[in-house]
């Protein structure tokens, strides 16, 4: 069974984007050009609008059309979207552009072109694509592009769908065309994304720095609301920009929304802050991919989730001494890209380990060698396990060494059943010494839970440095 979601991403510590200018933060701020293609009879839906509009909690009027709610749009393009032209016209933009919607707003496409905004494609129809079947989205897309192309001269180098199905991304990956696309809220950089085998950039979006929250029961009740929430992510993400981190942040803008003059005033504010600070790099969505691509192109690494079974026990089988049943139980269970670091799959081989019989753990405890012992003289040690003893000198004993190791191996098996274990890794030769010394005289119940930790100690080093950084 494979597991679809990357619950992992760049973990800890973050790419450091190397933003143009020696960047602290890159802000990026969207305006959703939507109005002429919401959901509407006249455009030849089912039902009137329902969704991202000052009546909260409205439902669809099926068969009929709603005069406030398509007035509540055409405020958008009328006067809304002039509003927030005027305030961003100097600052680059990237305008998420319903095709339908931009076919009807000539002069509002014109003026985003003077102002050299990027304008990326919200597909064709600003509608539900939940439940449309895969290949009528498919054909949705390419219509949307080809009327994009149509109105603005250009195809569309970015994609955001927005009220997405489960097939959005990956048809967005198909059309071949669009260099990021932007269905996506899982990170503050932009990742890749791998398809069939081929990456695809994703430039995340928000949800919460957006003014659609404006319209939702949880969210903004007035521009002063709005202004703090921006201000206060800008500032967390320019203090992390400054310690070393820096990442991207989005704001999501609607033109019947923000662009009212109480919530515009919010963006005023904000743009008055943000410009106050030295390192801030405004940009659009297009100048941010093709930066990412450039500073951080596709790499391919090894993605243990990807492997078929017989190549996988191969590979990881001997991460536990002579038990390739815990790589066959892994890869049997639950897979995805969460196992694909060293942790990840570390963390899965420990629960497996943990969850088998007491026999079967006893098993992997009796697999493991002595130390410096006869399988090491003699050369019979596995290959994880002679370079192990290697790293702590235990294959350069003196003679009173060798014969203390013998006498300590024997002694501690003889008390309780099984060969001393250690991570020798993380331990040097006086090190390794000194805690068989002092563990041999613990109560074997003891010693056995030592035992058992160490084991996954153990796996988990061998893992790092099998997948490196991975």
């Amino acid at each position: 069974m494979r597991y679809s979601r990357d619950m992992i991403g760049y973990g800890q510590h973050t790419p450091d984007p190397l933003w143009p200018g020696d960047a602290r933060i890159a802000v990026q701020i969207v305006i959703n050009y939507e109005e002429g293609g919401e959901n509407s009879i006249e455009h030849g839906d089912a039902a009137s609008e329902a969704f991202l509009s000052e009546i909260i909690g409205c439902q669809p009027w099926p068969g009929q059309r709603h005069w406030n709610m398509e007035s509540i749009y055409d405020y958008g393009a009328r006067a809304g979207f002039w509003r927030l032209h005027r305030l961003l016209k100097d600052l680059p933009v990237t305008v998420y552009g319903v095709a339908t919607a931009l076919e009807r707003a000539p002069e509002q496409v014109a003026a985003m072109q003077d102002a050299g905004w990027e304008i990326a494609t919200h597909g064709l129809k600003w509608i539900d694509y939940r439940d449309v079947p895969r290949e009528v989205e498919a054909e949705h897309i390419a219509r949307a592009v080809a009327l994009h192309t149509r109105v603005t001269g250009e195809r569309p180098r970015g994609f955001y769908q927005g009220r997405t199905s489960m097939n959005t991304v990956a048809l967005g990956c198909e059309e071949g065309g669009f260099e990021y696309l932007a269905d996506s809220i899982a990170d503050d950089l932009p990742y890749w994304h791998v398809h069939d085998g081929k990456p695809q950039l994703m430039v995340p979006y928000t949800m919460d720095a957006n003014d659609m929250r404006f319209s939702s029961g949880q969210g903004f009740g007035t521009g002063v609301e709005f202004f703090d929430y921006l201000r206060d992510s800008f500032d967390l993400l320019y203090a992390e920009g400054e310690a070393g981190a820096p990442k991207m942040m989005s704001i999501g803008l609607h033109c019947r929304l923000a662009g009212r003059p109480g919530r515009a005033m919010a963006i005023k504010r904000f743009l008055d802050h943000a410009r106050s600070h030295q390192g801030v790099w405004f940009a659009t969505r297009l100048d941010i991919a093709r930066h990412w691509a450039r500073t951080h192109p596709w790499q391919s690494r090894p993605r243990p989730s990807q492997m078929d079974r017989a190549a996988f026990v191969a590979k990881f089988g001997g991460i536990y001494e002579h038990s390739p049943w815990i790589a066959e139980r892994v890869w049997d269970g639950e897979m995805g890209a969460i196992h694909d670091t060293p942790a990840g799959l570390a963390a899965r081989m420990a629960q497996v380990f943990r969850a088998a019989s007491d026999d079967e753990r006893l098993g992997v405890l009796l697999a493991h060698p002595d130390l410096a012992g006869k399988l090491a003289a003699a050369k019979r040690l596995t290959a994880d396990s002679t370079a192990e003893q290697a790293s702590a000198g235990l294959d350069s004993l003196t003679d009173a060494e060798r014969a203390e190791f013998d006498r300590l191996n024997t002694a501690y098996v003889e008390k309780h059943g099984f060969p001393f274990i250690i991570a020798v890794r993380d331990h040097d030769k006086p090190g390794i010494m000194a805690a068989m010394r002092a563990r041999i005289d613990n109560d074997s119940a003891t010693e056995r839970a030592e035992a058992e930790r160490q084991v996954c100690r153990i796996g988990a080093l061998r893992l790092q440095q099998i997948l490196g950084g991975a």
